[in-house]
């Protein structure tokens, strides 16, 4: 009714002249109602006014400062002066209602939060041992989050804190949550999935660590995969060994259970250690241990039938006088069986020999339409068959077809043999004697260095990431051999076993190899280092990167880049430094490892930054290598957000240069791998009719990487592109349309 009676601010902005405190006060109170209204009026008509109200906020002896500012922050907000206004709105103290519902507390909230979010940030990116933050302002954000908190409205006060980087608000709305071990888990999500710099993102892991230890009954499988986000293997162990001496069984099969989801992760090195911190059992040193094997596990070369027990392993019952230590060394020995990585594999090998689905009669007609001679056919028919059974040890067709096989020569006969490896992947009991016709033999010769070098590299593919039991014999057959081919097969195999330990021993005998400045030998022996310190942000990227300067070989240069890329994998910001420096080099092949680099460090973060340098490089070098790779580098940074992926590259996707289509194909392959994505599909179809052989090439093989296990019933296009593979003897695609295994 009051503000009906009101038609113009022309009489309270006149009071604000009078003298009399309780006159301005009044004035102020109402225009302060109105001013939604008539801010106009407020702001324009008399600027003369409108300075004086500032200068009743600056005026000390004014006791209704907060007032004033309250009215000047709400006329800058209508006049879209933000930064003014958020200014204000700070001098308004308590007047300033952070519960209140409209527009104005929204937007200024928001505008605080960002404001007090990126001055802690920048504190923090620049090590300052604290932030010159307002206090105001930061009052203002406390208020907001203990407003949240207490309307129990925690995953906004989780999303604030984590934010602002408030890892005290962190943990306050954790502790008064409702259900603590739910809300700990979206933390968690938050964490891995909105957190961009992997610095900060481990300090809000290790304090969910604490949380989830203070806990009454702390969840120790979250626990230990956030020790192994944090590289803590010391923790995982010790959490372990109390899970295994308790006299509960629930608590044993939890520790088995911990094991088995550390072991999906495949991190060898962490895995290794953990393994190596558990303390032994205390037995009596003169008691022989009793091995009880069990009868069910095959020793054949295919796996055995379906009803077997899937667990099988020596389980060794040692005699003590104490029980409970007797217990305690079962356990431990299953333990490590899963850590080690054998239970699991035992199991996938199971499940993919009798779940195998794969249809041979694709490979024979392909085998039947190529011409004799054509190599490039016949290897990629080799590669197809491994990959299509791969991990099943089904190696049929080799078997039915060595006549046929045995025509490729050179480095189609290293492939052919490494072939092997990948079919017999995880088959570590019977991986070297699978593979021993084909190695090197000691104190004779006449074998074939390209299938000793290819033997040599499928027993690394077979033992990937699971090379205790292989890496000495590989060292010893890359001391013995000066052939480079042998080497070259020596070196791949060594990197894949002894992936990501970081082992300076054999670093030292890789690098020997390295410096004998070998083309073939040298480019897998960067390559190896590379596998080696997967993960690691290893010093010794820097040596690389100081030999690829030295070396006259493109060979090994090459080898080197994508060794060095290798070493950055995960470590986002971290790897900035060393990308800068690659993606800066004047030498064309070590900016392409620098796209890989970007690539790898960045993987599935759909980090932004680093989007844009990707594109920038797409569209800006002069190297068409440099401008594919970078384009392609897009797959592996969204492959997380797989919708992204067709929009962000559609333009150049219809680019002049082929190169650039190609690698834009390539990357929705990558990033929409298995999705059966509409859009994915929709951007590929012209692309398979391109005008250049190799895009052509590429888009029906990232044609076939998105249709994976897509039928026609969800895309009536799968059976179209099925024929054109098919037509077109396209071995790659036709196996990955099948894969995996049916």
């Amino acid at each position: 009714m009051t503000e009906a009676m009101v038609s113009s601010a022309g009489g309270l902005l006149a009071m604000l002249n009078e003298p009399h405190p309780s006159l301005k006060l009044h004035a102020l109170s109402n225009l302060n109602a109105f001013v939604d209204h008539f801010w106009p009026e407020i702001s324009t008509s008399v600027p003369i006014i409108f300075v004086y109200l500032e200068s009743l906020y600056e005026d000390e002896e004014f006791d209704q400062r907060q007032l004033a500012a309250l009215l000047v922050s709400k006329v800058f907000y209508y006049l879209s002066e933000l930064n003014d206004s958020l200014s204000y709105a700070l001098g308004a103290g308590s007047l300033f209602d952070v519960s209140e519902q409209s527009y104005y507390v929204d937007t200024l909230l928001a505008k605080a939060i960002d404001e007090y979010a990126t001055l802690r940030t920048k504190a923090a990116e620049s090590k300052e041992a604290s932030a010159d933050v307002d206090p105001r302002l930061e009052a203002i954000v406390e208020r907001m989050l203990d407003k949240c908190i207490t309307d129990a409205k925690y995953q906004q006060a989780i999303g604030m804190s984590i934010e602002c980087r408030r890892l005290d608000k962190l943990r306050e709305a954790i502790t008064k949550s409702e259900n603590v071990h739910s809300t700990l888990s979206y933390c968690t999500d938050v964490s891995h999935a909105f957190v961009n710099r992997r610095e900060y993102r481990r300090e809000v892991l290790l304090l969910l660590v604490k949380v989830y230890q203070d806990l009454a009954s702390p969840d120790y499988l979250n626990i230990c995969q956030c020790l192994m986000f944090l590289d803590q293997p010391d923790g995982v162990a010790s959490i372990l060994e109390k899970l295994l001496r308790s006299e509960n069984k629930d608590d044993a099969m939890m520790a088995f259970q911990i094991a088995f989801d550390l072991i999906e992760n495949e991190h060898q090195a962490f895995l290794l250690s953990v393994r190596d911190q558990l303390s032994s059992p205390k037995l009596k040193p003169e008691t022989p241990a009793v091995t009880e094997r069990n009868p069910s596990v095959s020793e054949d070369t295919q796996m055995a039938d379906e009803t077997q027990p899937l667990i099988a392993t020596e389980v060794t019952v040692p005699e003590s006088d104490d029980p409970t230590e007797v217990t305690y060394a079962e356990r431990l020995t299953k333990l490590k069986g899963i850590l080690s990585g054998e239970t699991s594999i035992q199991l996938t090998l199971q499940f993919l020999y009798s779940h195998n689905k794969s249809d041979l009669l694709i490979l024979k007609t392909i085998k039947q339409s190529i011409e004799m001679r054509n190599s490039v056919c016949h290897s990629a028919t080799i590669y197809a068959n491994a990959l299509m059974h791969a991990g099943t040890t089904v190696d049929t067709f080799l078997r039915e077809n060595l006549d046929w096989l045995s025509r490729a020569t050179n480095w189609a006969k290293f492939s052919a043999t490494a072939g092997l490896g990948v079919i017999h992947r995880g088959h570590l009991q019977q991986g070297r004697s699978l593979m021993a016709p084909y190695l090197p033999q000691s104190g004779s010769g006449g074998g074939s260095p390209y299938s000793e070098g290819g033997a040599l590299y499928a027993l690394g593919l077979i033992h990937a990431n699971h090379g205790e039991g292989i890496k000495q014999f590989l060292r010893d057959s890359l001391r013995s051999t000066n052939v480079e081919v042998v080497q070259h097969g020596a070196c791949l195999g060594l990197g894949l076993a002894a992936l990501g330990t970081a082992d300076e021993d054999i670093y030292e005998e890789i690098k020997s190899v390295l410096y004998t400045d070998s083309a073939v030998a040298g480019e897998a022996a960067g390559i190896s280092i590379g596998l080696l310190m997967v993960g690691t942000a290893s010093e010794k990227a820097s040596e690389m990167l100081v030999y690829a300067h030295e070396t006259q070989h493109e060979k090994i240069i090459r080898g080197l880049a994508l060794g060095i890329a290798l070493t950055v994998y995960g470590r986002e910001e971290e790897a900035d430094t060393l990308i800068e420096q690659m993606t800066l080099d004047q030498d064309a092949i070590i900016r392409y490892g620098g796209m890989y680099a970007l690539a790898l460090a960045y993987s599935g973060t759909g980090n932004n930054k680093a989007i844009r340098q990707l594109l920038h490089f797409a569209v800006s070098d002069v190297s068409d290598d440099v401008r594919r790779t970078a384009v392609l580098a897009l797959g592996f940074v969204l492959y997380s957000d797989p919708e992204q992926t067709p929009r962000t590259v559609a333009l150049l996707a219809e680019s002049y240069n082929p190169h650039v289509r190609y690698g834009a194909a390539m990357a929705v392959g990558i990033s929409c791998a298995g999705t059966g994505l509409s859009e994915a599909i929709s951007l590929l179809e012209p692309l398979t009719s391109d005008v250049t052989d190799f895009v052509r090439q590429g888009a029906l093989i990232a044609m076939a990487m998105v249709m994976i296990q897509t039928s026609e019933a969800s895309d009536s296009r799968v059976g179209t592109f099925r024929y054109i593979f098919l037509s077109h003897h396209t071995s790659l695609g036709c196996n990955f349309l099948e894969a995996p295994n049916g």
